[in-house]
């Protein structure tokens, strides 16, 4: 079921495809870029699988697995919120996750994964998977990165997987518009 539009105090723009496409690869080459150009980010991720960035033993880790529901490790440097859901049958809301970010310091919140969210979106699609295009089916994919020619028509723009700098181009245009 998708999420209910998702709006934020900045542009969103998500990156979907397939499991072992490379979305986590090409973010992490993109970032960089991104930053070099004076953008402030953020990145929310979904994950499929059961993850924890705590360390067993840490204090803030016994003190969560004590029965605190929200726990934050505060430094100089960082500060991190770990919250429990454990009565949540469903995969978190995107709209519910970006509303926990002060995005009046930020210019583009990235998103990887959460396929069926109501934002734009590029799709990351390597044809050598024979997996299909996500594409048409979802209409808020504005670009496809793809690292071969397309056998299906489009008029959106097709970026080149493997070029980092032409992706960083496309969404720094992106960010343009949505400032203006």
């Amino acid at each position: 079921m998708p999420d209910k539009q998702v709006t934020a105090g900045c542009p969103v723009l998500g990156f979907v495809a397939y499991s072992g496409t490379g979305k986590t690869t090409l973010l992490k080459q993109l970032i960089p870029i991104l930053k070099a150009r004076g953008l402030h980010l953020a990145l929310i991720k979904h994950t499929h699988h059961q993850f924890d960035i705590d360390t067993p033993g840490k204090d803030s880790y016994e003190l969560r697995r004590a029965g605190a529901e929200q726990v934050m490790v505060a430094s100089r440097r960082r500060w991190a919120l770990m919250v429990e859901t454990p009565d949540q049958n469903n995969d978190p809301r995107l709209d519910v996750l970006i509303a926990q970010l002060d995005t009046s310091t930020l210019d583009l919140v990235l998103v990887e994964g959460f396929k069926h969210a109501a934002i734009a979106k590029i799709e990351l699609h390597r044809p050598t998977l024979n997996k299909p295009l996500l594409f048409p089916a979802d209409t808020n994919i504005i670009a496809i990165a793809s690292d071969a020619p397309l056998t299906q028509l489009t008029d959106l723009p097709v970026l080149a997987l493997n070029n980092p700098e032409a992706i960083a181009d496309f969404v720094s245009n992106f960010v343009r518009r949505h400032q203006s």
